[in-house]
Order: structure tokens, then sequence, then C-alpha cells
């Protein structure tokens, strides 16, 4: 990946490499002045106070022992003492802290003092007048000159650029599935579908990954029941309006009741499926949860269907209640439909995990693999559309969508000797247990 200048990695790495090199900057300036300017000023004037007390020294001992004298002085401290002309007539070469030296060497002398160079020795020298004699001073420069600290830099510099490293490193752990989330929401606004994004890393970015690719799941499952929606409508209303037409061609000819009735019927037919479509792009919506007692809910259910009441005790819910209705009786409508004549039961449980609800029959069942195909707007095991042998295959539809859009759990299963289970489950986390007396 190429970040571009404007992107939040790269924004980062600006705003990380800009801090790194102020502090670079700040602390050589820091180290230099508290550190390397003081001990190379106590240096110099370390050094103009030995080149002055052994020139003192020198102008005091006896002339016989001078020359030992300097020959020791050479020896320990490299400090070159002679009265003889060494052609120091040029500047002497620019070296560390050479300010320094010569500004303690003119306060211990008084006078300004420059340092000179003699050609091919290496040396700095200065002049000295001492008991009657112009005494010549010399040193070289690379024994006396405070070094720079580099171990020292180099030891901060390589801190702070790991530091940069690692930083840079975290922010591009975070940056780049943002960047991937970014052009996988472009791709869902375009109305692609975009490869999953990798569930991984620290938790806050798993977590946005797996809302995000549950999102888009769900973005591409609209898409298609919008499509198939869509779909059905056209194809779903073509034929009650091709015979409304054909009977009001017909009844142009020869009004008749007959006629009339064929086209009220279409007419109900078009209300019907329209209802349906409508039903179904409602269910996209969670319900405002209530407290109700889902025993109380049940009991009217079977009543109105004629079915034996579940029996179970009170119990109360947080949940949609109309959803909770609509789910089940949409249920309990498939089961009179398709299970073959045979009593439908209705039961109630509740557990540990949420309240579960089942609508029971012995018809003939569903094959296992079209336990889920069935959930599909339009789907039905029967093919024709005919309203004698069923309706429109929303309904299943409309009870999966209504469920996820509440986050409950809707499954078929096939029942042990013969029939259909039709479960809903609902979380624990929306019940409340409460005896209603």
């Amino acid at each position: 990946m190429n970040p571009s200048t404007g992107s939040l990695f790269a924004r980062t790495a600006i705003t990380l490499a800009l801090a790194f090199i102020v502090f670079q900057t700040s602390a050589f300036w820091v180290v230099y002045r508290t550190l390397v300017v003081p001990v190379a000023e106590r240096s110099a004037d370390d050094l103009a106070g030995l080149i002055v007390l052994s020139a003192q020294t020198w102008a005091e001992l006896p002339p016989k022992t001078r020359a030992a004298f300097e020959r020791e002085l050479a020896r320990r401290h490299g400090l070159r003492l002679t009265t003889v002309d060494v052609g120091a007539n040029i500047r002497a070469p620019n070296f560390p802290f050479r300010t320094q030296i010569e500004a303690a060497l003119s306060r211990r002398m008084g006078e300004t003092i420059t340092l000179h160079g003699a050609s091919g020795t290496g040396a700095a020298w200065l002049s000295l007048p001492v008991g009657g004699h112009q005494l010549r001073a010399g040193f070289f420069p690379d024994r006396y000159a405070v070094k720079f600290p580099l171990a020292a830099v180099a030891l901060v510099t390589m801190g702070a650029l790991l530091t940069l490293l690692t930083a840079l490193l975290l922010v591009r752990r975070i940056t780049v599935p943002l960047a991937r989330a970014a052009i996988a929401a472009g791709q869902v606004g375009a109305g692609e579908v975009p490869e999953p994004l990798p569930e991984t890393g620290p938790a806050e970015l798993a977590e946005l990954a797996r809302r995000f690719n549950r999102m888009a799941r769900e973005v591409k499952a609209l898409l298609d029941n919008r499509t198939t929606l869509l779909a059905g409508i056209s194809h779903d209303l073509r034929t009650p309006m091709t015979r409304l037409q054909l009977n009001l061609e017909l009844l142009r000819e020869s009004p008749n009741t007959q006629r009339i009735d064929k086209a009220v019927a279409d007419l109900a037919d078009m209300n019907q499926l329209i209802s349906g479509y409508l039903e179904l792009a409602r269910t996209t919506q969670a319900e405002p949860r209530t407290h109700f007692d889902v025993s109380a809910l049940l009991n009217q259910l079977a009543t109105e269907s004629k079915l034996t009441r579940p029996g179970a005790p009170p119990h109360t819910i947080h949940a949609g209640a109309l959803a909770v209705r609509q789910i089940v009786a949409n249920l309990i409508q498939n089961a009179q439909r398709y299970g073959g004549g045979t009593a439908v039961e209705l039961a109630l449980e509740h557990n540990k995990l949420g309240t579960h609800i089942e609508v029971r029959d012995r018809g003939p069942g569903i094959p296992e693999a079209q336990l889920e195909t069935v959930f599909r707007p339009f789907y039905r095991l029967e093919s024709s559309r005919s309203q004698a042998t069923g309706g429109t295959g929303l309904g299943l539809a409309i009870v999966r969508q209504l469920a996820e859009s509440n986050g409950w759990k809707v499954k078929l299963e096939n029942r042990a000797g013969g029939g259909l289970i039709a479960a809903l489950d609902i979380p624990e986390d929306q019940t409340v247990r409460r005896e209603v007396k």
C-alpha cells in the first residue's frame, strides 16, 4: 500500500518525523551547551594554566636544568618550551574549541593571544615574554582538544530512531486496517461486494472488522432482497393485471356480474401481493421493546388459530411484542398450510439462554438441503403461485428478516417421526423474569 501524503499514516509519519528532528536538535543543543562547552572551557583554562605555570617555572630554573625540564614537560604533557624561533609565522590550523583556548590564554596573560602554526610540525605555538626571554610554547591540538561525545550522541540518536520506527510500525498496524475498511466501504457504497476484512489484530480493530463484515453481508442481503422483491412484484402482478385487463375488455362487449366478480378477485389478489411486499420492506427496522407477558400472547394466538394452548406459566420479557406476534402467527399459518392437515402444537420454554418458542406439526417436513433455502423471498417448495396451494413465498422471508432485525434467531428442523419444528429464540438480555399474579 502506497499511502498518499494526505493519508492518516503519511500525516502521522510526518508528524513523528518532525517531532524526532525537533527532539534530536534539542538534545544536541542541550548536550553541547551543558556538557561539551563547559568541559571545553575547563580544559582550555587548565591548558592555559599549565602553559603559564610551565613558562614561569622555566624562567626560575637554573639555565643548566632547563633542558631537562623541557624534555620532562614534553614527555609528560606533550608541551614544548623553547627560545628557538620555530618559524611559527602562519595562523594555526582550526581545531575544535580553539576559540576557548585562545580566550583562556589571553585571560591568563592579560593580553590578546593568537595561536600560530609552523609548517610541518602540526603544533599550535604562542610567544610568552618571560624573564627577559621570548619563550615559545607549543602543544598538539589533538591531545588537548575536547572530543565531541559521539558515542553519547549516537546512543541518543539510535534510541530516538528506534522509538520513531516503533511508533511508525504501531501506527501502520492501525492505519492499514482502517485504509482497507475505507476502501471496502467505498465498494459497498458503489454497490459492490468487498472481500471480507481480516478479523485480526487489536481487539478494537478486530471488532470493527467483524461489524463491518456483518454490515457488508447485511447490505448485500438487502440489495439481493430488493432485486428479488422487484422481480417478484413484476412477475406476480403481471398475471392478475393481465386477467383484469382481459375482463375489462370483455366487459365493454357484454357486461355481466361474473366478469365483475373476477375483476374484483384479481384486485384482491393484487392488494394481497402488495401488502406482502410492503410488510417485507418494513421488517428491516427493529421494533421498540416493551415489557409484556409472552405466555398470554401465545395463548391469544392459540385461541385465534384454534390450537391447544401452550399452558406455560406467566412470563414477562422485554422485546418487540408486535414482532413476536407476527413471527409466531406466520409460523402457525405456515404449519397449518403445509402440515398436511395434522395438529399444530405451540410450546414455550424458558432457560438460561432466554425464551424459546416452538411451532410443531406432523406434516411431510422439508428436505434437509432446503431448510435454509425456504427463508429466501418468493421461494416455495411447491413451484406454483396459486393461492389455493400456498402464498407468495414471503411468509418465512418476513419471519427471518423480522427476527434478524430484532436480534433473534429463527430456525427450522425436522421432527423425529415426521413433521417440522419452527423455533424462535429470544436471548436472555431481552428477557425479564417476572411472575405475573
